[in-house]
């Protein structure tokens, strides 16, 4: 007796080679024609005209999966909370202590001209708090 075949692993069996990486960084799988005109399941898997089946995915997916996964780990859980302590507390402090959560400003060229003097300024302030602890004058 042969088993009916569902198409979730119609897909999964189909080997779909790779044809072009687009613009945004998506790589396009596309199914070959003849083996898709066959199969019985076509109209759920694609509407084409040219009964191809195009699977898109991004260039970096593979590596968000595997960061989701470990996101999970207890492990990883216990390294997020010192995460979220150390790390987030320090941008959280600049966003209140420095003035970079509003702006009076209107239109982004002036916010854009206002931050490079901000950063200006904090670099100016590394700098001579750096001369000042070693000595140097």
């Amino acid at each position: 007796a042969k088993r009916e075949r569902s198409p979730l692993t119609v897909m999964e069996t189909m080997t779909k080679p790779y044809s072009t990486t687009n613009r945004e960084g998506y790589r396009e799988y596309k199914s070959n024609p003849l083996e898709c005109s066959q199969c019985p399941y076509i109209e759920k898997c694609t509407m084409s005209r040219n009964h191809t089946k195009v699977v898109t995915r991004h260039i970096w997916s593979e590596y968000m999966e595997y960061a989701e996964e470990y996101r999970h780990v207890f492990q990883y859980k216990e390294i997020y909370k010192q995460r979220r302590e150390t790390i987030e507390r320090v941008f959280a402090d600049a966003k209140e202590r420095h003035g970079l959560r509003y702006t009076m400003l209107r239109g982004l060229e002036k916010v854009k001209i206002w931050q490079r003097v901000w950063i200006t300024r904090c670099h100016i302030c590394l700098r001579s708090e750096k001369s000042l602890s070693f000595g140097v004058s």
